[in-house]
C-alpha cells in the first residue's frame, strides 16, 4: 500500500513523441546499472523510461534489471542489494533480474571468436601511453600480430599470471578514426590487482569491459530496444560494430538526454566524501539526489515518473531547476494529503471569551475538496497561537481563527518594551505573552486580512520536530576550475529544525505518511511520534523553491 498522501497506483500517460520503431513485434528493454553505488536521480530517469516503455507505453513488454558486474575494483554486494531496494522505491517491478557475470563464459567465447576473425588483438601498451597514442591516432605495435599470438596471450590473461596481467584485448576497428571511441578500444582486461568477484569469486581472472559485454548480453537476452543517454552517442557506433563483428542481432538504440540539476552533486566520489565526513546522515539523506534521498524527502513514484516521461524525448542536456519536479510532485500529493495543524513553540497562550461550553470536539473533513475521511477538532477557551502571528495583532482588530470563525483581539500582554532601538527611541514590543479574544462567529471571514491557525490546549497535543533543508551547493553550476575545489562551494548550513505542537490526530500518523500542516506546507513523516519521543517531519518542497 502506498503511504497516505501518495496515490502511486496511477500510471503515466502514453506519449506520442516517445513511440519506438518496430514495437508491434514486441518490446524488451533493460536497465543495466553497475553495482558500485546507490542510484541517484539521473539513474532513475533511465530506470523509469525502460519501465515506461515495457509496461505502460507498450503493455505486455518485458523489462530486465541487469547488473553490469564486470568491474571487481568497484563493485560490492551491498550496492547490488541497495540498487534492488532503490528500484523498488521507484515502484518498478522488473520482469527479469540478471547479471552480466552469468554470461562470462559466453562472452569469453565471443572474445575468442572476434580474435579468430582477425578483428581484435592483444596489447601490452601501458595505460597512459595507450591513451596518448589513441589521442595521437597512432597504431599499437601489436596491431598486426598473428591470430595465434593474440589467442595465446588471451589464454595467458585468463590465468591471471604476471605475464597475463600485462595484456589486454583491443578491438581492431580503426586507430585513426575521427570518432575516438572507435580507435581500437579495449574490450577485455586482466586487472593488475586481482580481487575476488562478489558473485563468481576467483573463477575468472580476466573480465570484459562494459563496452563489449553490454551489446553481447543485450543480444543474448533478446533486448529489442536499448535505451542509452546521449553521452554514449559516440559509442553507439562501437556498440553496432561489435555486434556485427561477432554476428549477433543488434537492438534498436533509442537515445535520451541525461538529467542534471542546479546546485546538486551527482559524483559518487563527492557524495561518498560527504557521507564519510558526516556532513550528511547517509546515502538516504534528504539533501542527497539519490533515489532513497529524494524519496525520503517526500518525492512520490508518480511525481518522479511523470517528470521523467515529460523529459523523455528531449536530447538536450540542461541544468534543471528542482522546482519543476517538485511542482509535479505537489500535483500528485495534494489530492491525497490530509490537512492538520501545528503551532510553533514556544507558543502564545490565548483566552477565548464568549465560549459557554466546556472543551469539546467536532468532526471535520481531512480535506476540504476530497473525501479522505474525518478528523477531531477541539474547541476550548484556552488556545495556542504562534508568536509570529500574535506580534502582528492590534487590540480591536478582527481576525479569523481557521476552522472556527472570527474573533476580536481584546487584550495583548507583551514583554517589557525595548526603547534602545537604533532608529532613535522607537518603541519596539517584545514577545507577546498572552492575548484575550472575544468570539465573533457572526463576523465575515472574507472581510478579515488575517486567517490564523490555532490549537485548543485542552487536547492531547503531539510534540513534533519540523525539518527543512537547503541545497548542498551554494552556486547553481560550477565551472571546470571550481569543480576542483568543490568543497569551497558547500552551503554552510543546510538543515533547519524547529519545534512545534500538533493536533491530537497526528498520534495516528505513521512513517512515510504525507500530509499538509495548514499554512506550513506539505510534510512526510520520517519518525512517527510516541509518548517518549516527538515525531519528526520533513518539509516537502512545493515547487516554488527548494528550501
Amino acid at each position: 500500500m502506498p503511504p497516505k498522501g501518495e496515490k502511486g497506483a496511477k500510471k503515466a500517460p502514453k506519449v506520442k513523441q516517445m513511440e519506438l520503431p518496430n514495437a508491434e513485434a514486441g518490446v524488451v528493454t533493460r536497465f543495466p546499472p553497475e553495482p558500485s553505488g546507490y542510484l541517484h536521480i539521473g539513474h532513475s530517469k533511465a530506470a523509469l523510461l525502460n519501465d515506461y516503455f515495457a509496461h505502460i507505453q507498450y503493455p505486455g513488454g518485458k523489462m530486465i534489471l541487469r547488473f553490469d558486474d564486470t568491474n571487481t575494483e568497484k563493485e560490492k554486494e551491498e550496492y547490488q542489494d541497495a540498487i534492488m531496494e532503490d528500484v523498488a522505491l521507484l515502484g518498478i517491478k522488473p520482469d527479469m533480474i540478471s547479471y552480466t557475470s552469468n554470461y562470462f563464459d559466453e562472452i569469453d567465447k565471443y572474445c575468442v571468436k572476434i580474435i579468430q576473425a582477425g578483428k581484435a588483438f592483444a596489447d601490452d601498451t601501458p595505460g597512459e601511453e595507450m591513451s596518448r597514442m589513441r589521442m595521437a591516432r597512432e597504431p599499437s605495435v601489436h596491431r598486426d600480430d598473428s591470430i595465434e599470438d593474440n589467442l595465446k596471450r588471451y589464454e595467458e590473461m585468463k590465468t591471471g599470471s604476471d605475464e597475463g596481467r600485462r595484456w589486454c584485448i583491443r578491438a581492431k576497428i580503426s586507430y585513426a578514426n575521427d570518432n575516438a571511441s572507435l580507435r581500437d578500444p579495449v574490450i577485455y582486461r586482466c586487472p593488475k590487482e586481482q580481487k575476488p568477484h562478489h558473485r563468481t569469486g576467483d573463477k575468472y581472472k580476466a573480465y570484459p569491459t562494459y563496452q563489449f559485454a553490454c551489446p553481447v548480453v543485450d543480444s543474448i537476452e533478446g533486448v529489442t530496444h536499448a535505451l542509452r543517454t546521449t553521452e554514449y552517442n559516440d559509442q553507439d557506433a562501437q556498440y553496432k560494430w561489435i555486434l556485427k563483428a561477432i554476428e549477433l542481432r543488434a537492438p534498436y538504440i533509442w537515445t535520451f538526454s541525461k538529467i542534471q540539476f542546479v546546485r546538486t552533486l551527482m559524483s559518487k566520489r563527492k557524495l561518498t566524501k560527504l557521507v564519510d565526513a558526516g556532513v550528511v546522515s547517509g546515502w538516504n539523506d534528504p539533501r542527497f539526489p539519490t533515489v532513497r534521498g529524494i524519496r525520503r524527502r517526500g518525492m512520490t513514484v508518480e511525481g518522479l515518473r511523470d517528470f521523467m516521461v515529460s523529459q523523455g524525448p528531449s536530447k538536450n542536456i540542461v541544468n534543471m531547476d528542482w522546482h519543476t519536479i517538485w511542482a509535479m510532485n505537489k500535483k500528485v500529493i495534494d489530492q491525497g494529503a490530509a490537512r492538520y495543524t501545528a503551532i510553533d513553540t514556544p507558543y502564545v497562550k490565548c483566552k477565548i471569551n464568549g465560549l459557554d461550553k466546556a472543551p469539546y470536539s467536532e468532526k471535520q473533513k481531512l480535506h476540504a475538496k476530497f473525501e479522505l475521511g474525518e478528523k477531531d477538532v477541539w474547541y476550548s477557551e484556552t488556545i495556542a497561537m504562534e508568536q509570529e502571528d500574535c506580534r502582528t495583532f492590534t487590540e480591536g482588530e478582527e481576525i479569523t481563527l481557521m476552522n472556527w470563525g472570527n474573533a476580536i483581539v481584546k487584550n495583548i500582554v507583551s514583554a517589557k518594551a525595548n526603547t534602545d532601538d537604533l532608529a532613535g527611541g522607537v518603541k519596539v514590543l517584545g514577545d507577546v505573552e498572552s492575548i484575550e479574544l472575544d468570539l465573533h462567529l457572526e463576523g465575515d471571514f472574507k472581510a478579515t486580512k488575517k486567517k490564523v491557525t490555532w490549537l485548543s490546549l485542552d487536547q492531547d497535543l503531539v510534540p513534533v520536530e519540523l525539518v527543512d533543508f537547503d541545497y548542498l551547493l551554494n552556486k547553481e553550476k560550477l565551472t571546470e576550475e571550481e569543480e576542483k575545489e568543490w568543497e569551497n562551494f558547500l552551503t554552510p548550513k543546510t538543515e533547519f529544525k524547529s519545534s512545534a505542537v500538533a493536533d491530537c490526530n497526528i498520534w495516528n500518523i505513521k512513517k512515510d505518511d504525507i500530509f499538509q500542516y495548514d499554512r506550513k506546507g506539505y510534510y512526510r513523516c520520517d519518525v512517527a511520534p510516541t509518548k517518549e519521543k516527538p515525531g519528526v517531519f520533513f518539509k516537502i518542497p512545493s515547487g516554488k523553491k527548494f528550501i
